[in-house]
């Protein structure tokens, strides 16, 4: 069996969309080199805040505090289109990885925190603006 890389943003990626369409709840994982908690968003938890300012952009907001970090292809791919489940990338409270998640299809238009900057709850992160 081969170690996680818990630095490898577009693993930890694959993993959470694995999760996700498992319908798993979460995961933890130990190991001499490190530990990774990652936690799926469910009907139990509030969705990450989308508000619709005049622009009829959706502005997909921080669910709490952490540090920004962008799924892989997000970083240079703007304008991008999103589904309604996509993943965007993650904020980072310690070992445990919160996923951030579009909320609604469109097309992402705007990210507004650089990568590895730390966010606080109710942040603006991206804008998507909705498809016709």
């Amino acid at each position: 069996m081969s170690a996680i890389d818990f630095a490898d943003l577009e693993k930890i990626t694959f993993l959470t969309d694995a999760l996700t369409a498992a319908g798993v709840d979460g995961l933890e994982i130990s190991s001499a080199s490190g530990q990774l908690h990652i936690t799926v968003s469910s009907g139990r938890r509030a969705p990450p805040q989308v508000d619709k300012p005049p622009s009829k952009a959706l502005v997909v907001r921080a669910p709490m505090a952490g540090i920004f970090c962008l799924k892989s292809g997000i970083i240079t791919d703007i304008p991008h289109a999103v589904a309604k489940n996509e993943m965007l990338g993650f904020l980072r409270i310690g070992p445990v990885l919160v996923p951030l998640i579009a909320g609604r299809p469109g097309l992402l238009t705007r990210r507004s925190v650089e990568p590895g900057a730390l966010v606080g709850f109710g942040d603006a992160l991206f804008e998507i603006e909705p498809q016709l």
